[in-house]
């Protein structure tokens, strides 16, 4: 099944282009890595795909059906820079979306709905190596466990599509190399589809099953702002998540059934 179908995609600021002639289709599941030079429009069409951001032209479908016009639950979003609260506990920032989506008004869970919240909580915590820093405050974690504590804020909502913006940019490398074996694994196990922008080529090949390569095919010396990137290449990645394919086994929850709060 068709996750995101992209047709005729073009996007413009003013008179500057940034994106133009896209044509995409991405099946359910598919883990998709965005490379290419600084400028190219990759961030903006992860934004188009939120819905940050609309389209100056063409049509962007999820499931067969138009791009919800704000960002909703069915699309999680990862950036490179910690979207953590820093008021809150490790384990109140995890369940912050499930209170916002389930109490609008108030903001938060009260009664069995909170104590269902927390337990789901701790179980994604669990699930990407934080159980033991539930009660902790977000400044006091390192950089690579920050990441995880905001991989665990968009998977708990159970989206379909996973956006993943350089993620990783900020790590060191061994605790990259960590970051790349837990993403995979929770990816192969949800089965939710996933959008990456990376620099690294070496990283966009090893974790994704395609590898999408923006760029500017037309030119114009006397008008630079004229024209917009496309997909220049579509390939396929090797998908196995580390150098040896090893994977460190995660144990998450599955989508339990909501309640009323």
């Amino acid at each position: 099944m068709t996750a995101i179908s992209v047709r005729g995609l073009w996007k413009a600021y003013g008179e500057r282009s940034v994106l133009e002639r896209i044509d995409l289709d991405v099946d359910s599941g598919e883990f998709c890595t965005l490379v290419g030079a600084s400028g190219c429009g990759k961030t903006t069409f992860l934004r188009i795909l939120l819905s940050q951001e609309r389209a100056t032209r063409g049509v962007v479908l999820l499931d067969d059906q138009p791009l919800p016009p704000e960002p909703e639950p069915s699309r999680g979003v990862v950036f490179q820079r910690y979207s953590v609260f820093p008021h809150l506990s490790v384990l109140e920032n995890v369940i912050l979306g499930l209170e916002l989506q389930q109490s609008r008004w108030f903001g938060r869970l009260f009664g069995a709905a909170r104590r269902r919240a927390l337990e789901e909580g701790e179980q994604w915590l669990a699930a990407v190596g934080l159980t033991s820093s539930r009660d902790a405050c977000p400044a006091s974690l390192s950089g690579g466990m920050q990441q995880r504590l905001a991989i665990a804020q968009a998977l708990i909502l159970h989206p379909k599509v996973l956006l993943l913006d350089e993620p990783f940019g900020a790590l060191d490398p061994g605790i990259r190399a960590d970051m790349h074996v837990l993403i995979k694994d929770l990816w192969r196990k949800t089965g939710m589809t996933v959008f990456m922008v990376t620099h690294d080529i070496k990283e966009a090949f090893g974790l994704g099953t395609r590898v999408l390569a923006f760029d500017k095919v037309r030119r114009d010396p006397q008008a630079p702002d004229a024209f917009g990137a496309t997909i220049t290449y579509d390939l396929p990645g090797r998908g196995d998540g580390a150098e040896d394919g090893t994977l460190i086994p995660v144990h998450f929850p599955s989508k339990p059934a909501r309640q009323g709060a």
